[in-house]
C-alpha cells in the first residue's frame, strides 16, 4: 500500500495539482487550505504517513503547524515535508530546525518530491 499523504496549501492549484500528481503514482491523499485544520485532521486521524506543509500561509504558518505537529505527542512522529517558494539556503534550514524532515521548494520538482516521500520510513 502507497503512502497516505496530507497536502496542507492554501493555494487550492497547488492542491489539486499535487493530489493529481500523487494519485496517479498510488498514493492516498486529503488535503486542507489552513494549517490550524491539519492540526485538527491529524488529531483525528494520525494515521497519514506523511504531510506535505506549505511553510506561507495566512492565519499560522508552516513554520507553527510543524511545531505544533512536533509537540503533540499522538502525532509527533509524522513526518513533515516542507513545501516553499523560499529556495535560499537559510530557509531550508529554517524548515529543518522547525521540524520538517526535509524540504523540497516550488516549483515542485515531481521526482525530487517523490523521492523525499519514499525514503521517508
Amino acid at each position: 500500500m502507497k503512502k497516505k499523504i496530507l497536502i496542507v496549501d492554501d493555494d487550492p492549484r497547488n492542491i489539486f495539482a499535487l493530489k493529481l500528481t500523487l494519485k496517479s503514482r498510488g498514493y492516498q491523499t486529503e488535503s486542507c487550505t489552513m494549517a490550524q485544520e491539519a492540526i485538527e485532521i491529524l488529531e483525528k486521524d494520525n494515521q497519514f504517513d506523511v504531510v506535505l506543509m506549505d511553510m506561507m500561509m495566512p492565519e499560522m504558518d508552516g513554520y507553527q503547524a510543524i511545531k505544533i505537529i512536533k509537540e503533540t505527542p499522538s502525532i509527533s512522529k509524522i513526518p513533515v515535508i516542507a513545501v516553499t517558494a523560499q529556495a535560499m539556503p537559510e530557509d531550508r534550514q529554517k524548515c529543518l530546525d522547525a521540524g520538517a524532515q526535509d524540504y523540497v521548494s516550488k516549483p515542485i520538482d515531481v521526482d525530487q518530491l517523490i523521492t523525499a516521500i519514499e525514503k521517508l520510513p
